[in-house]
């Protein structure tokens, strides 16, 4: 396999793991959760994801064209309360998302080597999907911290659970070093 399609189903797997732990945890906070904030000038998992969304169809959305802050875009207005209830919430992370893969699945060895642009800044594909990763594990952490503070206790971790990393390693180990590849699990 070479280095950019090993790239681009690297960069895939994580973008699906961020957005697993985002969807864990809004299924263990409740409505009013969602749209909680600390106070008026802070963001909400609503905003939150309001951003990633609008952030993620001007990115993306005609990638190898067009540079990926778009004319259309209203930043400001992502960091709103726009987002009035969960099946919205839900229905623009999953739009947000679906763009992001859509694109992705866009790319391969014969256009690798392209330049995207970001607020016209040239970026190699490598860096446009590195600068869109980090900020999307960013905004996630986000959503989990405040999920994970909102929900209280009994909270379903989205990781290895506390006082569980010896077994957990255990079982890895007990597998040896090939006994499974990066991707197959979301620890």
């Amino acid at each position: 396999m070479d280095h950019a399609t090993t790239y681009l189903l690297s960069a895939r797997h994580q973008f699906t793991y961020y957005k697993a732990l985002g969807e864990r945890t809004f299924a263990q906070v409740d409505d009013a959760q969602l749209f909680w904030r600390a106070d008026p000038e802070a963001n909400s998992i609503a905003i939150i994801v309001q951003h990633l969304h609008g952030n993620m169809l001007s990115r993306w959305t005609d990638l190898l064209t067009s540079d990926g802050e778009k004319e259309w875009r209203q930043r400001d207005l992502e960091f709103e309360e726009v987002i009035t209830d969960r099946a919205t919430l839900l229905a623009r992370w999953e739009e947000g998302w679906q763009c992001l893969f859509h694109a992705l699945d866009t790319l391969n060895t014969a256009n690798f080597d392209s330049t995207v642009y970001i607020r016209a800044q040239a970026h190699t594909i490598t860096d446009a999907v590195n600068r869109q990763l980090c900020h999307y594990a960013y905004h996630v952490g986000q959503i989990v911290l405040l999920g994970r503070m909102l929900k209280g206790v009994p909270w379903s971790s989205l990781s290895i659970p506390r006082g569980n990393s010896g077994a957990f390693n255990q079982e890895k180990f007990a597998r040896g070093a090939h006994g499974g590849h990066f991707t197959d699990e979301l620890k």
